[in-house]
């Protein structure tokens, strides 16, 4: 195995890891904004993506079955916030966590139940044909999805860095109690980074179903997620693309090192388990993340 073959696992890890900081990323948004893991974020990728090919195979055109599927994802937000969150305000954040059980498994099933079980197909106009670089072979569908979800996490960063509601959530983070007290309305702002996070979940869900199917498994990318966030911090939008790309390479090098150093054959599954035995590492060792705040309690 040369440096070519390296450079070509590397790559492929890297592209890959951009795909998990993009499912990473919803988590990041609302738990800067409420504090509270969203259990939910899963079975959004898989409504989004579900309703997205749902209203193409049945002759919507592309960009409005897009449109109405981003419109979807904006209700979906306003009504979270207005039925679910409003009514747990000043609750303790485990409370909030199991709302968004609560959720994730109402959202599944009215997912089925509108469109059905069944795995279906998404083509998206790119292949996933790989072409050589310098000797290099890079998966072209790869590089479009790192390119798109490139510029969906550069929008974000410049929405919340440069823009009003993104000081305001800022605002909110620190403190909901000090920003409600100068006038920031907390449910507003709960409303819009549920809807930003239900449309970068319609972005990873159109990704990942374009290469694995759109299918009930879909559900379960929440969890290729969690050692990303324990790895850049769960407050952190730079540390959710610093983790992913960081499990990305970690997994497909141990699957092609590790795993032929051990005897075991390609694709027996140790990319599966080794984020997490990373991320059970980064516990022990700093388990604010590499990017998140360290937090004191004083007594």
């Amino acid at each position: 195995m040369g440096w070519e073959f390296f450079l070509e696992v590397l790559i492929g890890g890297l592209l890959a890891g951009v795909m998990y900081s993009l499912v990473a990323l919803g988590f990041v948004l609302i738990y800067k904004a409420s504090g509270v893991f969203n259990f939910a974020q899963g079975a959004m990728v898989f409504f989004a993506a579900l309703t997205f090919v749902s209203l193409v195979e049945r002759g919507v055109n592309f960009w409005l079955a897009l449109l109405v599927t981003m419109a979807a994802m904006a209700i979906f937000g306003v009504l979270v916030e207005r039925l679910v969150l409003r009514p747990l305000v000043g609750q303790p954040p485990i409370t909030l966590f199991m709302a968004t059980i609560g959720l994730a498994f109402f959202l599944e099933g009215l997912t089925q139940g509108l469109w059905g079980a069944q795995v279906h197909s998404l083509e998206l106009g790119i292949k996933d044909i790989p072409f050589m670089v310098g000797g290099i072979m890079i998966s072209q569908f790869d590089l479009f999805a790192a390119g798109t979800a490139g510029v969906l996490v550069i929008a974000l960063a410049i929405f919340f860095q440069k823009t009003r509601i993104g000081r305001a959530l800022r605002a909110v983070a620190d403190d909901h109690q000090a920003a409600q007290s100068v006038g920031i309305p907390l449910k507003h702002i709960w409303a819009i980074v549920w809807t930003v996070a239900g449309l970068v979940a319609l972005v990873a869900g159109m990704l990942w179903g374009a290469r694995t199917g759109v299918q009930f498994a879909l559900t379960f990318t929440a969890l290729k997620a969690l050692p990303v966030l324990i790895l850049g911090g769960f407050s952190s939008i730079p540390g959710a693309i610093v983790g992913g790309l960081l499990i990305g390479a970690g997994e497909k090098l141990a699957e092609v090192y590790i795993g032929s150093s051990l005897g075991l054959n390609i694709g027996t599954g140790i990319e599966n388990w080794f984020p997490y035995m990373l991320a059970l590492v980064f516990l022990l060792v700093r388990p604010e993340g590499l990017f998140g705040e360290k937090h004191i309690d004083r007594v």
